[in-house]
């Protein structure tokens, strides 16, 4: 009958090895599940005058009749689709690290606004957006009592 050393390193090393295939195998698939087909979602940036909000959304590579822009009184919501352009190529394998798919984006608005004179400009991937704020937010303002 032949000893066998036990060595505590040998299983702590076979169960860590175990763990990062178990973590790998559901983080990498539930990742690659995600990003397949799925656009991301533009980053935003929003400023306010005196009379109207200006909103600035980037949608590089993205076509105007792929943008769908609908204002309420309270927020703005964009809906875009960013297509994935078929190329074939004779030699070699192409890589692409670009999103292509659907998006939602919701921005609220800090002050109620004129939804009907909403004025939009799409130029170098850039969404420019102009919201009037309505007639009662221009005027408001509130008198705070000291007591």
């Amino acid at each position: 009958m032949a000893l066998i050393r036990y060595s505590n390193n040998r299983e702590l090393d076979t169960l860590q090895r175990q763990m990062n295939r178990l973590f790998d195998d559901v983080f990498s698939t539930t990742f690659e599940r995600n990003m397949k087909g799925a656009a991301s979602v533009p980053a935003a940036e929003l400023s306010e005058t005196d009379d109207a909000i200006l909103l600035k959304l980037e949608v590089p590579g993205m076509r105007k009749e792929d943008l769908d822009v609908q204002v309420t009184k309270e927020a703005v919501y964009i809906k875009g689709e960013r297509k994935q352009e078929f190329v074939s190529e004779d030699k070699g394998i192409t890589q692409s690290e670009f999103r292509y798919g659907k998006f939602e984006r919701a921005v609220a608005l800090s002050s109620l606004v004129d939804n009907t004179n909403v004025t939009a400009e799409y130029k170098d991937g850039i969404l420019h957006l102009t919201i009037p704020k309505a007639e009662d937010e221009k005027s408001k303002v509130v008198k705070v009592n000291l007591s």
